[in-house]
């Protein structure tokens, strides 16, 4: 039998000399025809731009959530992600062949069903498979012969074959000939310029060589390029190889702020100096934590699973260790800055900047300044913060506040003790704070694109 080359990409590769069943053969015509209907389940961060892929391939599509607001922003084409823009909202709503529901029993009429649902830790920093689990259940509660069902949440390898498969088993169908499985993670990267989904290369591994083939054909005609690879497994692991290996180089630059701050060296010039090379570097950026879905949250997911074959993540854990102690690092740094200006952090006003967990968008998720903000009043701290856009702070898994973003005016500024930048968003006028600040605290380097002259306030790099 002769495979197709794992290196190879588009429609030419999505296909092997595998004999198919019927059932599978017609659901490969209806791929290739852009005549099968696909059902996007999780409208989030990862499952909205899907849709928006999906629809401007030419596919039908439904999009699945089980929180009614969101289907009902949908369908009103009101925004409830910042950085998608309100015309992708009001696209969606006049869109015909786009369909929100919140009702399961919709996804019977789909072919395709995609799972772009959290996969988040537990207590204890072991995996949560709940929301994968669950969305699998309604996803079976459907199952009929000649439908692909395609995972993209991070997670651990062998969650596709060996927590899924057997979910689906139980509906009485085969796989591989009557139903098809396969796991293609998301790459998203939140407000970043010029990398939409469609722009974005997907790995896609089946649970049987059948399964692969369906997916790379429907993800072919989806984005620009996609790569297959051997097993579902090879396609989990990759993932979180991806994420590992920023939170690695991140607890690493991080680990050298802390290491040159206390030698009064600038690891940001540092950091520029050394990019000058060529070659055998790639700049990472020191931060006041780790933030977002993945980054803080993926790493941990390998680090369970290899205590299953008796093996330690030492390099994982130590990163992790290093990247979650960056808050306290951050509330030291501030509380050392006060005191070099006679002040206590009791009683002190500090005004946190920024608590999206990156720069330009509404996502809190995993962010660190909800940690700061909670460690700083733990220690007696009068806390507000501003961002400009999450004007209310969202309840989170760890930490719930009634806290509203401030106006950021040369009053609110000029009355602050302290204000400490968490997430540079661009949005924020640096020259006001430079002018009507006593102090302020730089986690993000945001303070250097200010000229030195306009600067009237102490500006301390954290």
């Amino acid at each position: 039998m002769t495979t197709t080359n794992a290196s190879q990409t588009g429609a030419c590769a999505s296909r092997t000399t595998t004999p198919m069943s019927a059932t599978a053969a017609a659901l490969m015509q209806r791929i290739e025809s852009k005549t099968a209907t696909i059902a996007i389940v999780g409208l989030g961060y990862v499952g909205l731009p899907l849709v928006r892929a999906i629809r401007d391939s030419g596919y039908p599509v439904i999009g699945f959530d089980v929180d009614q607001k969101k289907i009902d922003a949908l369908k009103s084409g009101t925004r409830y992600i910042l950085h998608l823009g309100d015309d992708f909202f009001s696209t969606l709503k006049a869109d015909n062949h786009f369909t929100p529901t919140s009702n399961p029993k919709d996804l019977a009429t789909a072919d395709l069903v995609v799972l772009c649902v959290p996969t988040p830790l537990g207590s204890h920093h072991e995996p949560d498979l709940t929301f994968v689990l669950e969305s699998t259940k309604t996803a079976a509660a459907s199952l009929r012969k000649g439908q692909l069902v395609v995972l993209e949440s991070t997670t651990y390898p062998g969650t596709t074959r060996d927590e899924m498969k057997p979910i689906l088993d139980a509906k009485g169908l085969k796989c591989g000939d009557e139903y098809f499985l396969a796991y293609s993670p998301e790459r998203e990267d939140p407000g970043s310029f010029g990398r939409s989904a469609q722009h974005i290369p997907k790995l896609v591994g089946g649970v049987d060589t059948v399964s692969t083939d369906l997916a790379m054909a429907f993800y072919t005609r989806v984005v620009k390029s996609a790569h297959r690879v051997s097993t579902a497994e090879i396609a989990e692991s990759a993932k979180l190889l991806e994420n590992i290996y920023r939170a690695v180089n991140i607890a690493l630059v991080n680990e050298m702020k802390v290491v040159l701050t206390d030698m009064n060296i600038d690891v940001w010039e540092v950091i520029a100096a050394a990019s000058t090379k060529p070659f055998g570097f790639q700049a990472f950026y020191p931060g006041p934590g780790l933030g977002g879905h993945c980054i803080p949250i993926d790493p941990f997911y390998l680090t369970w699973k290899a205590r299953e074959v008796g093996r330690n993540t030492r390099f994982i854990e130590l990163a992790g260790e290093v990247n979650t102690s960056m808050p306290h690092y951050v509330v030291e740094r501030t509380q050392h800055a006060l005191n070099d200006h006679t002040k206590s952090l009791k009683g002190s006003k500090v005004l946190v900047l920024g608590i999206a967990y990156k720069k330009n968008i509404d996502d809190s998720r995993e962010s660190p300044s909800a940690e700061i903000i909670e460690l700083l009043r733990d220690r007696g701290a009068d806390v507000s913060y501003h961002d400009p856009h999450l004007a209310n702070f969202p309840a989170m898994r760890k930490y719930r506040t009634n806290l509203s973003s401030v106006a950021l005016t040369p009053a609110t500024i000029a009355a602050t003790d302290c204000v400490l930048i968490l997430t540079d968003h661009d949005a924020v006028d640096y020259v006001a704070l430079a002018q009507h600040a006593k102090l302020v605290v730089d986690t993000r380097n945001a303070m250097s694109n200010v000229p030195t002259h306009l600067i009237k306030c102490e500006v301390v790099k954290s």
